[in-house]
């Protein structure tokens, strides 16, 4: 390993960056396509700060990001998610193993029921006209930190 102080960079500047992803999501309903993108350029630093083998580690980092991009955008195509959800997952699963991005996706659910329930009656108490947009970036960030922060609250995993 290239020490602590690599992962742990990258770790905050993951954080950050999904927190500006809940932002910007939250203020106008988009999660920009840069931002995604820088998410996903990050990655290749983040398999070598944690000494990923090309293969299998980094191949199998590359396929489980296909099949979640490929999953969500099944839900994105039957107007369940939004564009900018579908690829903020797909470059987050180019940074976590099978195990926290299981983690991630129950937890987002979970996380999404709750964004989505507060959503509704904002919408609703507030008379806006036409369906609610839910604001799914804000659960995919909260599980994302989640999931990166559970090391450091939870040593014993």
């Amino acid at each position: 390993m290239h020490g602590l102080w690599l992962p742990s960079l990258l770790s905050a500047t993951l954080a950050l960056l999904l927190v500006w992803g809940a932002a910007t999501d939250l203020r106008s309903r988009i999660i920009s396509n840069k931002l995604n993108a820088v998410i996903a350029l990050l990655a290749p630093f983040w398999w070598w700060a944690n000494d990923l083998a090309l293969y299998p580690d980094v191949i199998l980092q590359i396929g489980l990001a296909l099949a979640v991009f490929a999953l969500f955008a099944g839900l994105f195509a039957l107007g369940m998610m939004g564009g900018g959800d579908v690829k903020m997952l797909g470059a987050l699963a180019l940074w976590l193993p099978l195990q926290q991005m299981s983690n991630l996706i129950i937890v987002m659910a979970l996380l999404g029921g709750v964004v989505t329930v507060v959503t509704v009656i904002h919408h609703r108490s507030t008379r806006r006209i036409g369906p609610p947009e839910i604001p799914y970036g804000v659960a995919i960030a909260l599980a994302g930190l989640w999931v990166l922060g559970e090391p450091y609250l939870n040593p014993l995993t």
